[in-house]
């Protein structure tokens, strides 16, 4: 793939004419490799901004969850895995906050960009990175994390025609821009049944990667034991709709237009991530909110001791707690997953 994105464009375009319509997956695919490779997005200078890098008490109360979890079964040793992790700021806030209650983790990181490895080796300075899933340690038990990783997967997406379903596929639109349209192929036999005789111009994704990846780790948290927590924002249910969206500079934008520029995701689907676990032989607390979820853990008690030490940013401190759990902020939106091996403590947060 090209470093410059200028060249992503020329790429796609060269292969749709050479080959014909790509899907909806591929066009994803392409665009999210350049663009986390090319540089840093996060922070009011790139394009969005994540929960750790709003506020820390989000790292912390995933440390504090995590160290319960520890605490309560005790394991000999145990690796913390983290995916997709920006800028490593979650796991420093959480790592902190855990070597507080006297656990040490070894750290792993299953990150491909090189922009940001660099800024996640400044955070943790002594993590191991994996470039996939295939080489991360089999002698011990792991506690993985994924906030914000999954909805930057490739999804599938099929469009409801008069001639049935079919698979969405990029074509060229124009000289420099693309389009999604229907494609020739039926994509019947991957539509729910409850779904089969849904208005023309309905919408159905489906995201492969996001299966694959929650099976292999379930796979091994059965075999290895340990937990995961997943915090995206998604759906709980099987359910229609076009989510895929592109963001520039904290701004929305054209998903077909200047791909490698802009950030493309689409929303979890959290009922398919549960099943994929339970499938496995794992255990699942969730999904519940995350304003819920953090509001259980004693986020409204941080807030009120940070502000407390901290008295000339208490006005900021309380926003930043209220973005990450009001309604109408990451509150409901954001949903949080926790799969656990058998045997394991059963996870706090989820009301249980």
């Amino acid at each position: 793939m090209p470093a410059d994105t200028e060249q992503v464009a020329v790429r796609l375009a060269q292969q749709i004419e050479a080959s014909g319509p790509i899907s909806v997956a591929e066009y994803m695919r392409v665009a999210n490799t350049a663009y986390y490779g090319r540089a840093d997005p996060l922070g009011a200078d790139g394009d969005f901004i994540t929960a750790p890098e709003i506020s820390q008490m989000f790292g912390e109360l995933v440390g504090i969850w995590l160290s319960d979890i520890w605490l309560r079964h005790r394991p000999a040793t145990c690796h913390y895995v983290e995916l997709g992790p920006g800028r490593g700021t979650l796991a420093a806030d959480a790592l902190r906050t855990m070597k507080r209650f006297g656990w040490q983790p070894s750290v792993h990181f299953v990150e491909n960009s090189p922009a940001l490895r660099a800024k996640q080796l400044q955070a943790v300075p002594d993590a191991t990175f994996h470039d996939h899933l295939d080489s991360l340690p089999t002698d011990a038990p792991f506690c993985v994390v994924a906030n914000e990783f999954f909805d930057a997967l490739p999804v599938r997406q099929m469009v409801a025609t008069q001639a049935g379903w079919r698979e969405r596929v990029v074509v060229r639109d124009g000289a420099t821009g693309f389009a999604a349209v229907p494609g020739t192929s039926s994509a019947d036999d991957l539509i729910p049944e409850q779904f089969r005789t849904a208005a023309i111009g309905s919408v159905y994704e489906i995201c492969p990667d996001a299966s694959s990846i929650m099976q292999q780790l379930s796979a091994r948290l059965v075999k290895q034991g340990g937990v995961m927590l997943v915090i995206d924002y998604g759906y709980t249910q099987p359910a229609l709709g076009n989510t895929l969206q592109a963001v520039q500079s904290h701004a929305y934008a054209d998903p077909f237009n200047h791909p490698g520029k802009v950030d493309l995701t689409a929303h979890v689907d959290f009922f398919e991530l549960s099943n994929c676990a339970k499938n496995s032989g794992l255990l699942t607390a969730g999904p519940s909110d995350q304003g819920a979820w953090l509001l259980g853990l004693g986020i409204a008690q941080r807030a009120q001791i940070l502000a407390a030490s901290n008295p000339d940013r208490a006005g900021d401190i309380n926003a930043e707690r209220n973005r990450l759990v009001a309604p109408d902020a990451m509150g409901t939106l954001f949903k949080v997953l926790a799969a656990y091996a058998q045997g394991w403590p059963q996870p706090e947060g989820f009301g249980l």
